[in-house]
């Protein structure tokens, strides 16, 4: 395996990680409006993912620059090409985070109420859009001769990068629901347990479709075991949710999310943006990646620091692991 292969694997762990990771932070915002009955209930579910959601970005910036530094072809095709969702999503991120920060610096409940608003859609809106990006990264794109994007942003908004916008956003829900049964108290928790099983079964029905399409349309063998992996799992949270044993419920749509993802890396591969209009037009892991000296200078980077920002997220997890419910928000009049 050449270098550039390992790196093409490295950035499909980082940007599995963060899916698995931001996803369930992405849909505790989205069941700030779904689930959240009062403002106390909207600061339980703030406060789940209050300690973590800012270290689960880290690994969109490591797979944002690991993607810049070994496939710069890769990075550059794709941020132009993709501009506007991109910036979107840049744009929701930034908000969203000063929405966490902001949002209990005054007392005043427009004040609240309006941050509040910002994170449910700042937290709905990249949900979907990176379903919207992966799919048609994965689909194919109008790249030239010169690897440069000729299309238009209303070519990046067809049925299956919709599909895939939609999926994501349902699974990234799913995963958040579970999160929520699993780290609260109280009727929040029952009720976040019965939330999981519809949105869960809407889950189910859109990812069926979005990958059997993706297998059907440009999956192989290997494919088709993370498809098989991807569905058992999704059904298997499912029931341990009914079940009542939010851990593995958690974890099981974890797996959903770490398959499907696996699932569309291996579809890829060895392209990293394929092109519509010439398949001698598509950008490769080696057409598009740094030099063997780059690569190799980064795998020693990444060898040193890998283990360290895992320890220090994981001990993160670790400290803030106990549940909460309404009664720790004595403060706040309900």
């Amino acid at each position: 395996m050449e270098l550039h292969d390992v790196w093409f694997v490295l950035i499909a762990v980082l940007w599995t990680g963060y899916f698995f990771l931001e996803g369930f932070d992405f849909g505790v915002g989205v069941l700030t409006r779904l689930l959240a009955r009062n403002r106390a209930e909207k600061r339980v579910l703030i406060n789940t993912i209050g300690p973590v959601w800012d270290g689960n970005e880290v690994w969109l910036l490591t797979a944002g620059g690991a993607t810049f530094a070994a496939f710069p072809e890769w990075y550059a095709t794709l941020f132009s090409g993709f501009y506007l969702p991109l910036l979107a999503i840049l744009i929701c991120l930034i908000v969203r985070g000063v929405a966490f920060e902001y949002r209990a610096k005054r007392p005043e409940e427009n004040w609240q109420r309006n941050w509040e608003t910002a994170i449910f859609w700042t937290s709905l809106l990249p949900a979907f859009l990176w379903g919207v990006a992966f799919g048609n990264i994965v689909r194919g794109v109008r790249l030239d001769a010169d690897f440069e994007y000729v299309g238009t942003v209303w070519d990046l908004l067809n049925p299956y990068a919709l599909l895939g916008g939609l999926v994501t956003l349902t699974l990234f829900t799913f995963h958040g629901t579970v999160f929520t049964a699993l780290k609260t108290v109280g009727d929040i928790r029952e009720r976040a347990r019965k939330l999981a099983l519809k949105v869960g079964l809407v889950t189910a029905v859109l990812a069926l479709v979005f990958l059997l399409w993706t297998q059907v349309e440009s999956g192989d063998g290997a494919s088709l075991v993370a498809f098989g992996v991807a569905v058992a799992s999704l059904v298997a949270a499912l029931g341990a949710n009914q079940a009542g044993r939010e851990g593995w419920a958690f974890t099981l749509s974890g797996v959903t999310i770490v398959a499907a993802v696996a699932m569309l890396f291996l579809t890829l591969f060895p392209n990293v943006m394929p092109s519509t209009l010439d398949p001698e037009w598509s950008l490769t892991v080696t057409n598009a990646s740094s030099s063997p000296y780059t690569l190799k200078i980064m795998t020693w980077l990444a060898v040193v620091a890998t283990p360290l920002v895992l320890l220090y997220q994981g001990w993160t997890y670790w400290v803030f692991r106990k549940r909460i419910g309404t009664q720790h928000i004595a403060d706040l009049v309900h």
